[in-house]
């Protein structure tokens, strides 16, 4: 198949390296001319995965209309601030009826599912997929075993995305929980920072144990007020992806998470990621959406206020260790 990545970070460039090692035509499209020109000259992505050469059937470009011209499929990876931006320029290549995978993870900044936003702007028409998952994009790209699942609410179209990325060292798995799937992806990156903050502070295992079990409580509650399933947050979509995220430094809101907890200010922290934290972002999109809705996230809640300076980290953990008795169902 031709098939066009738009967003050349570490993500967007493994699952092109993926699809062209499974044999498709891959044109990888970035907006930064200098980058792109470095990875024509190179044969690699030398700013994200220096060390994993192109294939002859992966091409990088900067020009969108070359990269959309013969595509079959299109592939969104960027951060999800500029999700609305590059689909809008994108809406002018669409062909009609080509699914759109999403492999960004994060909300709109009125907390809206970014799928939603993405029918807003392709149509109704467009079959659309979102990939969601424990998967570090270097692990990915050397090969390692990964299991990923597609969502889309079409099940042929998820099945035929599955079949597309599928190979011996990425299992892919298929759901029609498309809510699902975009919420653990999401909020799963808030709870990282939450659990680099504490691990930062040298507040110990147990603290980081109880942070994901509360974590994925909050995930729950709110995917059970949007209408997700169950089985799905507990799943490769929600409980895989928050266990990766908040346990392993290879995680940028963990590493940002730890920075802070050991008193780097918010400024520096995020420079030394040297890319984008989505967590900062989604923190405020998930608190806007749970507020809205009339949802208790206290972990998040505590997250939200340190990152807008309402709080101190020994404030905002002491606020999460002094709240009300209560069961641990509720």
């Amino acid at each position: 198949m031709q098939i066009a990545v738009l967003g050349a970070g570490s993500w967007g460039s493994a699952l092109s390296l993926v699809l062209a090692g499974n044999g498709h035509d891959v044109m990888l499209w970035s907006r930064d001319s200098v980058h792109v020109k470095a990875m024509q000259k190179h044969g690699a992505n030398v700013n994200y995965l220096p060390h994993h050469p192109f294939p002859a059937n992966l091409h990088p470009t900067d020009d969108m209309a070359q990269a959309m011209e013969k595509a079959e499929l299109t592939l969104l990876a960027i951060p999800s601030h500029a999700f609305a931006e590059v689909l809008h320029q994108a809406k002018a290549y669409w062909h009609d009826q080509m699914p759109l995978l999403s492999a960004t993870k994060g909300l709109d900044a009125s907390g809206a599912l970014l799928l939603d936003e993405a029918h807003q702007i392709l149509g109704d028409a467009v079959p659309l997929a979102v990939i969601a998952g424990p998967s570090f994009a270097l692990e990915v790209a050397d090969g390692l075993p990964t299991a990923i699942t597609i969502a889309a609410t079409d099940v042929n179209v998820a099945n035929h995305i599955a079949a597309l990325l599928n190979n011996p060292c990425l299992r892919v798995y298929t759901t029609n929980d498309i809510i699902g799937a975009q919420l653990g992806g999401a909020v799963k990156n808030v709870l990282a920072i939450a659990t680099g903050i504490t691990d930062g502070m040298g507040l110990g295992a147990n603290a980081r144990a109880a942070l994901i079990t509360r974590g994925l409580a909050e995930m729950m509650r709110l995917g059970d007020a949007l209408g997700a399933q169950p089985k799905t947050l507990m799943g490769l979509s929600g409980l895989g992806d928050l266990l990766l995220t908040c346990t392993d430094d290879k995680s940028r809101n963990r590493r940002f998470g730890l920075a802070l907890g050991r008193g780097t200010d918010q400024s520096t922290a995020e420079q030394g990621i040297g890319q984008v934290v989505e967590g900062i972002e989604t923190s405020k999109h998930v608190y806007t959406l749970a507020t809205r809705l009339g949802l208790d996230l206290p972990i998040t809640t505590q997250v939200y206020r340190v990152l807008t300076q309402q709080a101190l980290l020994k404030d905002a953990v002491n606020a999460l260790l002094t709240r009300a008795l209560r069961t641990e169902y509720d």
